[in-house]
């Protein structure tokens, strides 16, 4: 595993934002399709995607989608982040690599037959965030980060939910995860806050200074 790791800021909804994650050392962005405070229209995608420059990763959030959102994030050249109930063949649809979000329940153990679910989505990246009841993601709700560090051992995966400058540090540390990603924690009233972003990325970095 490499002991950097990687950050995703969510939630992008202008070029200006994207400018600001950048600046603050974003190694992705994401930008959301589905249902969302932070939606952006699908006519959008194409634009912002541009202002992504070379090097940093930029992901197209999906729920469930339907062939046109699909279809256009991949046009865009955005890699796919499935965030519903999409099936293993669904999403083989993104190509061999794509980003699959698990929600995690309050009593989520992993045990061996979990596990073999997970791996039917070949090809992806997992992404491991708080159950909410009709919500699939952007609750800022954490869950309880331990159940996931013995598939960190074996695997590269994404920690969300809930994360923000003063507890991601500890969710690094305990878990060594591949990526953590970020979308409310770095936000003030609503918008995307530059101080709150590059202290999400210090305390990031700091976590990985003591790995």
């Amino acid at each position: 595993m490499s002991e950097r790791t990687r950050i995703k800021f969510c939630g992008m909804t202008s070029p200006e934002e994207i400018a600001l994650a950048v600046d603050a050392g974003a190694d992705a962005i994401g930008v959301i399709l589905a249902e969302s405070p932070r939606r952006v229209p699908l006519d959008a995608l194409e634009v912002l995607g541009r202002c992504v420059p070379p090097f940093v990763s930029k992901v197209a959030v999906l729920v469930d989608p339907v062939d046109e959102e699909l279809a256009e994030a991949l046009r865009c050249g955005f890699t796919v982040q499935f965030s519903g109930a999409e099936s293993p063949e669904r999403c083989r649809a993104a190509g061999d690599a794509y980003v699959k979000v698990f929600h995690v329940k309050s009593d989520q153990r992993y045990d061996a037959e979990d596990v073999v679910a997970l791996e039917a989505y070949r090809g992806a990246l997992w992404q491991f965030e708080t159950r909410v009841a009709g919500a699939a993601g952007g609750t800022g709700v954490p869950f309880a980060w331990r159940v996931v560090e013995p598939l960190a051992r074996t695997r590269p995966l994404v920690v969300s939910g809930g994360l923000t400058p003063d507890n991601v540090a500890e969710c690094v540390a305990l878990v060594r995860p591949y990526a953590v990603d970020v979308r409310g924690g770095v936000e003030r009233d609503g918008m995307k806050d530059p101080g709150k972003m590059r202290d999400f990325v210090r305390a990031v970095r700091a976590a990985d200074a003591q790995a």
